[in-house]
């Protein structure tokens, strides 16, 4: 049993139990037959954020310790929301990152890259799921806890 569903089963609300497992559920159900996405998940020192690293996978994703081998660069610090990081990311990519190259890089509110609580972890793999998986999910967050980064 993997961490999240555990953490829903600790939720004393039978109801919400209940959607919160039929919101992962969706989610594992379609990315069941995806590839994998390479993901690197960074502070503002460009060093990578080992503390979703459950999450990301449950969402499809494979933590990089190299944004050389990311398809997928997301920014996310504690006490970094997300228009504080808008000032700070440009400074930090690198042209030679694929992620850079194909745009796919998103910054990830400080508030929201959380799973502290069953429902904070559904969101944010719901979060991750519409990044990894643009087109494939909405969830409707896109500009509230995340957005995505245009680099070209």
């Amino acid at each position: 049993m993997s961490f999240l569903n555990t953490l829903i089963d600790s939720v004393r609300d039978e109801d919400l139990r209940e959607r919160l497992h039929e919101r992962v559920d969706i989610i594992q159900h379609k990315i069941k037959f995806m590839d994998k996405v390479f993901v690197v998940i960074l502070d503002t020192n460009n060093q990578v954020y080992h503390n979703l690293e459950a999450l990301l996978e449950e969402a499809g994703g494979s933590l990089q310790d190299d944004a050389l081998n990311a398809r997928v660069v997301i920014y996310a610090e504690q006490g970094y929301p997300m228009l504080q990081l808008m000032g700070i990311v440009p400074q930090l990519l690198k042209e030679e990152w694929p992620a850079v190259e194909f745009s796919r890089v998103y910054l990830w509110d400080d508030n929201a890259a959380v799973s502290n609580t069953a429902e904070q972890a559904v969101v944010a793999l719901e979060d991750l799921a519409e990044m990894l998986y643009p087109g494939y999910f909405v969830f409707g967050n896109e500009g509230q806890t995340w957005i995505s980064f245009k680099t070209k």
